[in-house]
């Protein structure tokens, strides 16, 4: 997988407001981000930055994943979290609000940066 960023919506168990973050898209991370709200998450809706499905949980499951090899990649790292085996690691994320408000300042960088060399 090329990407560097996706797109994770966590929806809580027992309802509530989604949770959005913006998370690495390595294999490992995405184990961690799932294994980390194995108990917390009814669902898990993970997308790249143009809300194309890279995979779906339910209760705490790869429920969808239309990459098999990114499926498989992902349950080496994820299953021995679920099995209790190891604790999920540190998750490289952010809050989406955040995240949008640094890729703004970065736009406007770049404009104003462009706007200077003319």
């Amino acid at each position: 997988m090329d990407l560097t960023c996706l797109n994770a919506c966590l929806y809580p168990a027992g309802g509530g407001m989604r949770q959005e973050s913006v998370i690495a898209a390595t294999p490992e991370n995405l184990a961690n981000y799932i294994g980390s709200h194995f108990f917390d998450a009814e669902k898990i809706v993970v997308t790249d930055m143009c809300d194309r499905l890279i995979l779906d949980t339910y209760g705490g499951f790869i429920n969808e994943c239309p990459d098999q090899n990114l499926c498989r990649e992902i349950n080496s790292h994820l299953v021995p979290v679920q099995m209790r085996e190891k604790s999920a690691g540190k998750v490289l994320s952010v809050d989406r609000k955040a995240a949008e408000e640094y890729f703004a300042l970065e736009d406007e960088a770049v404009t104003m940066a462009g706007y200077g060399m003319m």
